[in-house]
């Protein structure tokens, strides 16, 4: 099911940033949870709709020459959010794209306020469970390297769920869908809300023309 994130943010009790004119919606930037499919679903959208694919921890674990886990070991989280900070603020001024956000990015509110009025904001919303069947052989995300990362989804959800929705200008209920699925899930949101050009990226549910 697909949401308007504006009303899901007025219901869950946080006050939804005001909406951005179409033209100051530059870039489409894909947040939610650790393990949503934020980076797979970026590539292939970013594919279809020709233009460049950007991943923010991606820019700052090259910039770093080291991972995110490394660098969040070395130099603890404060310092990891500042980098964030200053990545999402360069590629949200930059040229349009498709971005994939890291997990945490809505925590600060200036990450927070910089996506939703410099991009099309589009929240892939995955419940703690299928995030755990998902991750549960991961070793690279630094807060999940903990005794029970069930709990510690649960409780990251609890905390941030409200913050992607108040981010976000359309929310998707991922489910299981294969990833082209989901994408033209992504796709036909955009195309009803008017911000990518049906001739240009025909329809998932209707078969090629000749």
């Amino acid at each position: 099911p697909l949401t308007h994130a504006t009303s899901s943010a007025r219901a869950a009790g946080v006050a939804p940033f005001p909406e951005p004119t179409l033209a100051a919606l530059r870039t489409i930037a894909l947040v939610g949870m650790p393990g949503a499919g934020k980076s797979s679903v970026g590539r292939h959208l970013a594919r279809r709709l020709g233009v460049p694919f950007a991943d923010s921890d991606a820019r700052i674990e090259a910039r770093l020459g080291e991972t995110v886990r490394s660098f969040f070991e070395r130099a603890g989280e404060a310092a990891f959010r500042d980098l964030e900070q200053a990545t999402l603020a360069e590629l949200c001024a930059g040229p349009p794209a498709v971005l994939a956000t890291g997990g945490g990015a809505v925590l600060r509110e200036a990450n927070r306020r910089a996506l939703h009025e410099h991009a099309t904001v589009v929240y892939l919303r995955a419940p703690p469970e299928e995030l755990h069947r998902r991750l549960r052989h991961d070793t690279q995300r630094p807060l999940l390297q903990v005794g029970d990362p069930r709990a510690k989804l649960q409780q990251l959800f609890h905390e941030r769920d409200p913050l992607y929705r108040e981010t976000a200008h359309f929310v998707i209920e991922t489910g299981r869908p294969s990833l082209p699925t989901l994408v033209g899930m992504v796709l036909m949101q955009l195309e009803l809300a008017g911000l990518v050009d049906p001739s240009r990226v025909p329809s998932p549910v209707e078969p090629p023309r000749p």
